[in-house]
């Protein structure tokens, strides 16, 4: 039987052009498949994790029916949800509506526990985390306790799925901060998304883009993983 021929990405030389090209290149991402693929798919749930896709261009283009994102009551102008608002041609939302009618739910809220408030923008409706009104930042407890209220906002609704979120990570009014005071890993975000019931997208923030390790497309990430790090291979 005749040895097949290598399957081929690009056509004439692409290949060994991009290899050539890319080889020394050091803002990159590597994708490492979690496992084979298989006959009979496998039935867990898992979070897909679009690397190097583009948010923004994917939900104007309609691939998405919600989005998940943060909102704050002072000031959203560096915010997605804005640049969203101002992007959807039938949205009736700007950045000074969106942040009033934030701040209509944070207002005389002594509580310490998050709310997800909704932005009808026609196309796209955006689920938005409202962190505490004394809380500084967003913090790991207040995503957990959010993102569970997501999951069932958008179990069983049609019309909010496929759903896409961001990563919380990097942003910079609605920053999120670890239990060190630090950002946390993106790791510990996707399990906290996952654990919490939510099975939708998650775009990993740009600057996350030039990552000098493997990444994986998929969460939870494969059992290999966990054998490395205490010692394994």
């Amino acid at each position: 039987m005749p040895e097949r021929a290598k399957l081929s990405i690009y056509q004439g030389d692409g290949d060994a052009l991009m290899q050539r090209e890319h080889r020394e290149l050091q803002d990159r991402i590597l994708l490492v498949p979690d496992a084979p693929p298989s006959r009979t798919p496998d039935a867990a749930a898992r979070i897909r994790i679009m690397w190097g896709q583009h948010l923004l261009e994917d939900l104007i283009a309609g691939r998405y029916r919600s989005l998940v994102c943060a909102v704050n009551a002072r000031d959203n102008s560096h915010g997605i949800i804005a640049q969203l608002a101002a992007l959807l041609p039938t949205s009736q939302w700007d950045e000074p509506s969106i942040t009033q009618h934030a701040r209509q739910f944070s207002a005389d809220d002594q509580r310490q526990h998050p709310k997800v408030v909704k932005f009808d923008m026609d196309s796209v409706e955006v689920l938005a985390i409202l962190r505490p009104p004394r809380a500084e930042h967003l913090g790991l407890d207040h995503l957990a306790s959010a993102f569970r209220i997501v999951a069932e906002m958008i179990r069983g609704r049609a019309d909010r799925l496929p759903s896409a979120s961001v990563s919380f990570l990097g942003a910079r009014a609605n920053q999120l901060m670890g239990r060190e005071s630090t950002e946390p890993s993106f790791e510990e975000v996707l399990r906290i998304m996952h654990e919490s019931g939510y099975g939708g997208d998650v775009y990993p923030a740009p600057s996350m883009w030039s990552a000098k390790t493997g990444v994986f497309a998929r969460y939870p990430f494969p059992p290999a993983l966990d054998h490395m790090r205490e010692g394994g291979f």
